[in-house]
């Protein structure tokens, strides 16, 4: 029986953030909609605990060999394991140097980040990241990259012979029901890991000059040491205006999404924006950085401001948030851009890639 094998190990990582919902969620979509006779098993390194990459409806976890670090290094330098499994998806560039004989090796690349914004990442991490990109577009079967940006710049950065082929996420189904949570009455919205990239910074320094509204921020804290709460105090903004939830369960994060007046999205560079779309199904009005891929992805249902300019962030803000026509004009374009992105299209789409290179790979063992 064939076998599509998922690797998994995102979901343990310390930080899993947006990749981590990628993971899941496309790995759950894509053992929803296997073909007849097809298994998707989960793969990740060795971990006394693997509960966190366990997934409804997908086989697994199965160890490998190795721990996290071990595993990271030995794929680095081109050495075993194999994941096993006939068609190996990747859903971040931890992934072997290539597929084994008759198999194949799918590896997906978020975002271009390393190359375009390195100072955003740790050296150690944009360095990693630029060797693992470069070994996929030229020596895996294929690469998956969520928005025609991350493409274009992947031709720039990156070229390699790996076909690349631009598969959207989906929209998270969030739980319905209310959660007692003590949020302001109406407050500006932004949800990501609390690192430099993010653009948290810029945000802060928006409010002080922007809409009387206090910020609520989702998400755990990454690397760089970003304080926004120093940053707050920097800026004479009260203790009050910054308030920092850190990470939430899926509930808690529908109930944020819903009672939220704006949401920001104020990045310097991103692959996709999944929490934005989020917002935008949620009916949150959005307003976002010009990176190309939120661009892309809002496809003109959100306000568009210069990256790092925080005056007109500021007035972005002002304006949707003092306007319940213009809210709600933004609220309505949001979800119909929204609904056109879901996991199990998302799923369809790499299952017809995967059954591609299965079809290729019969026929190279066969000649």
């Amino acid at each position: 029986m064939p076998e599509l094998v998922v690797l998994t190990e995102q979901l343990l990582a310390p930080v899993p953030g947006g990749t981590g919902r990628y993971t899941r969620e496309l790995t759950a979509a894509l053992a929803a909609a296997a073909p007849e006779g097809w298994t998707v098993a989960g793969v990740t390194a060795w971990h006394r605990d693997p509960g966190a990459a366990r997934i409804p409806g997908v086989a697994g976890p199965r160890p490998l060999p190795l721990p996290r670090r071990a595993l990271t290094l030995a794929w680095e330098h081109g050495l075993p394991p194999w994941p096993g499994g006939d068609i190996v998806h990747a859903p971040t560039p931890l992934a072997p140097a290539a597929a084994r004989r008759g198999r194949a090796l799918v590896v997906t690349v978020h975002d271009t980040v390393p190359f375009t914004h390195p100072e955003t990442l740790t050296p150690r991490g944009a360095a990693w990241h630029q060797a693992m990109i470069r070994r996929a577009t030229l020596r895996a079967d294929a690469v998956v990259v969520p928005t025609a940006a991350v493409a274009a710049d992947l031709a720039t950065h990156a070229p390699g012979p790996a076909p690349v082929h631009v598969i959207g996420h989906g929209v998270s189904r969030l739980p319905e029901e209310p959660v007692d949570l003590d949020l302001p009455q109406k407050y500006v919205l932004a949800v990501g890991t609390v690192e430099p990239r993010k653009g948290l910074d810029v945000l802060v320094e928006a409010l002080a000059h922007g809409p009387d509204l206090p910020l609520v921020v989702v998400g755990p804290p990454g690397w760089g040491g970003v304080d926004l709460r120093a940053l707050a105090a920097a800026h004479g903004l009260p203790p009050d205006r910054v308030r920092v939830l850190g990470r939430v369960t899926d509930a808690e994060l529908a109930e944020v999404l819903r009672r939220a007046t704006v949401f920001a999205a104020p990045s310097r560079a991103e692959g996709f924006g999944l929490p934005m779309l989020e917002a935008m199904a949620a009916g949150v009005p959005v307003v976002h950085s010009d990176a190309p891929a939120l661009v892309e992805v809002a496809g003109g249902a959100g306000v568009s401001t210069p990256r790092g300019d925080p005056a007109e962030l500021a007035r972005a803000l002002r304006a949707v948030s003092s306007s319940p026509e213009h809210a709600a004009a933004l609220s309505a374009g949001g979800k119909a851009r929204a609904a056109t992105f879901t996991w199990e299209k998302a799923a369809a789409a790499v299952w017809s890639l995967h059954l591609g290179l299965r079809a290729a790979a019969d026929e190279f063992t066969r000649s």
